[in-house]
């Protein structure tokens, strides 16, 4: 049977753009083949688990997921005000906080993404889409004044923001405070997938708000097949279907998430370089990486860039990325060469639309 999922990209705020992903491929009814969902994160996760090993039991498995999950929780969330990242965010300027090894590497890999996409991905960005009232209390129509945007732009950056080691801690040169939401589901979904191979099982997919990774063969012993949604105002469509087996993927667009003021569309997206919403053609980037928390941030990086820069950037670092762009004649697709091997058979395309 198809399954069908609402994928939720949360870009540096919790309310956020709604992507669909399909899950192709039927699914043969087994005792040891299990589907197992709960809530995190403010959005829903989906496991399917395939030839799980006999001494597992259903409810300690899923006991399992979710206090690994709720850890993640704890530690990165900006809703509970005693996790970790929060006390790191009250701590004064210039102060070394001890946290936990998970969270130094999230913040690691998020300042190596903001190098990487020389600032197109910036987790301090959160006060900017405060400012253009996308929030966590949206407020529609409302365009800051240039004033308002060079005062936050002037103070915020990743590139205040420390990580040490032995032991972990984390320390800021300004006073600026991190938001992981457009990386903490890629890494949860990495928290888990770890855990059940932990446990012996070696089939499985794990999604936790459209996030994804797999390993092995679905319960029809063939490999994942994912489908990547259009940007199609009628609704759930699938654009392109692909194999992906012991790969995580992640999509990040704004083409739902707007507002319109005197005439001019505003996306959600921020870019962080510049303090204005994104105005650029790119719809959608999904990006397919060894694991989800790399493919998350990679893919909010690389929708902030742009087209040409996200090609770019693709190519010259062998990332597998595939783009939906606004042209007036429709979506058309571009995707880098290390995209390529994932199509779905008879249904990837002849070329190229542009070479990068």
């Amino acid at each position: 049977m198809a399954l069908f999922l609402l994928m939720q990209r949360k870009i540096y705020f919790p309310l956020s753009l709604v992507l669909l992903v399909v899950l192709l491929g039927g699914c043969t009814p087994a005792t040891n083949n299990w589907k197992l969902s709960g809530s995190t994160m403010g959005t829903r996760y989906h496991i399917t688990v395939v030839d799980v090993p006999a001494q597992l039991h259903r409810a300690q498995l899923q006991q399992l997921i979710d206090r690994e999950l709720k850890t993640v929780n704890q530690g990165m969330s900006t809703y509970i005000p005693d996790s970790e990242l929060m006390r790191f965010n009250r701590a004064p300027v210039g102060e070394e906080v001890e946290v936990s090894e998970h969270l130094a590497q999230v913040v690691g890999l998020s300042l190596a993404i903001y190098r990487q996409s020389q600032g197109a991905f910036d987790v301090t960005v959160g006060p900017l889409v405060d400012l253009w009232g996308f929030g966590p209390e949206p407020q529609a129509d409302k365009v800051p004044s240039e004033e308002a945007i060079n005062k936050l732009t002037q103070v915020l950056g990743s590139d205040a923001l420390s990580v040490r080691d032995n032991p972990p801690r984390l320390e800021k040169s300004r006073p600026v405070a991190i938001d992981l939401s457009a990386i903490a589901k890629g890494h949860g979904v990495d928290r888990v997938a770890e855990l059940l191979q932990s446990h012996g099982i070696e089939n499985y997919m794990v999604e936790i708000g459209g996030e994804l990774r797999t390993l092995g063969t679905n319960p029809k012993g063939e490999r994942w097949s994912i489908g990547i949604e259009s940007p199609n105002a009628a609704g759930r469509v699938v654009q392109r279907a692909i194999h992906v087996s012991g790969k995580a993927v992640a999509t990040s667009g704004d083409y739902r998430n707007y507002y319109e003021y005197d005439g001019k569309r505003y996306a959600h997206t921020i870019d962080p370089r510049t303090g204005r919403p994104l105005e650029h053609k790119l719809a959608s980037v999904t990006v397919i990486a060894d694991t989800c928390a790399e493919a998350d941030g990679l893919a909010t990086a690389l929708n902030v860039m742009g087209e040409a820069a996200a090609l770019a950037l693709a190519e010259r670092e062998n990332l597998a990325i595939f783009l939906l762009v606004k042209t007036s004649s429709g979506f058309e697709e571009r995707y880098s060469r290390a995209f390529s091997p994932f199509f779905d058979g008879a249904d990837a395309p002849a070329k190229k639309s542009i070479e990068p």
